[in-house]
């Protein structure tokens, strides 16, 4: 089982700005910061999001569209390489007002308000490779 050791370097606790994406918010606070290994996870509010389930066997995602207001009931991710720039995968269940879920890859989410706590993590290189069984993107662990 490849893995790699990483130790906690900073903990950061940020608001994403409002009607900023998510997802581009934190990839942008990782490439301001120089953040290249992270784990976060994100709570508040979205105006919109869409949201990715992967076929595992077309390989490739289907987008799950969300056009109405929804609480992040739980989303996290990490940050790592992907072609020499910081990548962010991130994972989110969101929750509707009457309490329904849709879940899924996070590919973009509108703020309605976010607070985002990212756990920067040092020891090595974490970077993404290409992966031929199942055409991602994922690390390369040795």
């Amino acid at each position: 089982m490849p893995s790699a050791k990483f130790d906690l370097e900073r903990n950061l606790l940020v608001r994403a700005d409002h009607d900023s994406d998510l997802v581009q918010f934190v990839t942008e606070l990782a490439e301001k910061r120089g953040i290249t290994a992270a784990a976060f996870t994100a709570i508040g509010a979205l105006k919109r999001a869409k949201l990715g389930f992967y076929d595992q066997e077309k390989h490739e995602y289907r987008e799950i569209t969300v056009d109405s207001p929804h609480e992040i009931a739980s989303c996290i991710g990490n940050i790592s390489i992907k072609n020499g720039k910081p990548f962010v995968h991130a994972h989110a269940v969101l929750a509707d007002k009457d309490g329904n879920t849709k879940a899924g890859h996070l590919f973009e989410g509108i703020v309605f308000a976010a607070e985002v706590h990212l756990r920067e993590l040092k020891g090595g290189k974490l970077e993404r490779k290409y992966n031929e069984a199942t055409n991602l993107s994922l690390w390369d662990i040795k």
